[in-house]
């Protein structure tokens, strides 16, 4: 799923190539799902949206949420999408299955299926709350050393590493997809408790939310996950599914992944203790 890597990589590409086109015709909820989310009726989505143009794009991480979103504005309207987003030039081969297509006035599209679960929702740019208070994102100056002391000082001290940096949306857009190299980077596991950590882990971990998050993003999102043109991200990931059968690339041993807390972790034993 995509996270706050990629929903600064969508967010710049949509802007570079979707904007000022105008949207003909949306169909939302053509190939129902689950798990896909809309506001409202999805049927109204084409009244909502036909004849819209495009005007910009960002992530809405900080703005109007508190989780990993990219914003499409189209004139009055806000997209806001949590879900892969891919362009399709004219012509293109177009999906089988999607939860939104937007067909524009050049032939050419943009479509969202969603995987496990995903947001696709419509509102008026009017009802957007700018000026509600959010926590700064890891990208900012304002998360510094200081702002995350006080985010570990302000949970239980039995609650994981795992829990603090990717539960409750303390930190938008951090989820378990980068959660594991940047704990393999500060050397702590995903289950070592705060209580048992000293300032040198909550240094070093601080430190690899900021550097891994940003090295994430200036390579064009993971290599686990697509861009708005389908392609990989530049990113290689040190702790993922692509990664799971090979050894550890700093001390050889054997990667491991658990189930834990709702999805799976991915760690080295040697390098990342409990203790």
């Amino acid at each position: 799923m995509i996270e706050l890597p990629e929903a600064y990589v969508l967010s710049e590409q949509i802007s570079q190539t979707l904007a000022g086109k105008t949207i003909r015709n949306a169909a939302a909820n053509t190939h129902p799902h689950g798990f896909a989310m809309y506001t409202g009726d999805p049927a109204a989505y084409n009244a909502m949206l036909a004849g819209k143009k495009i005007t910009g794009s960002g992530t809405l991480t900080r703005e109007t949420c508190s989780c990993d979103i990219v914003g499409i504005i189209c004139d009055d309207m806000l997209l806001t999408i949590s879900t892969p987003i891919k362009y399709h030039a004219p012509g293109e081969k177009l999906p089988k299955k999607h939860q939104l297509l937007l067909e524009f006035e050049d032939d050419s599209h943009m479509s969202c299926t969603v995987q496990m679960w995903g947001g696709m929702h419509c509102v008026p740019l009017a009802n957007v709350k700018k000026n509600a208070p959010q926590p700064p994102s890891p990208y900012d100056d304002a998360f510094d050393e200081a702002y995350f002391g006080r985010l570990v000082n302000g949970v239980k001290p039995n609650l994981s590493a795992k829990a603090l940096l990717a539960t409750e949306q303390r930190i938008p857009g951090l989820g378990n997809g980068v959660l594991q190299d940047i704990l393999f980077n500060a050397g702590v596991h995903p289950k070592r408790k705060i209580e048992a950590m000293r300032d040198g882990d909550i240094q070093r971990l601080f430190s690899s939310v900021k550097t891994t998050l940003k090295e994430m993003r200036d390579n064009g999102g993971r290599d686990t996950e697509k861009d708005l043109f389908n392609q990989s991200g530049g990113y290689r990931t040190i702790l993922s599914n692509k990664t799971l059968a090979f050894p550890c690339g700093v001390c050889g041993s054997g990667l491991v992944r658990q189930a834990y807390l709702g999805g799976n972790i991915y760690f080295c034993p040697i390098c990342q203790p409990m203790e």
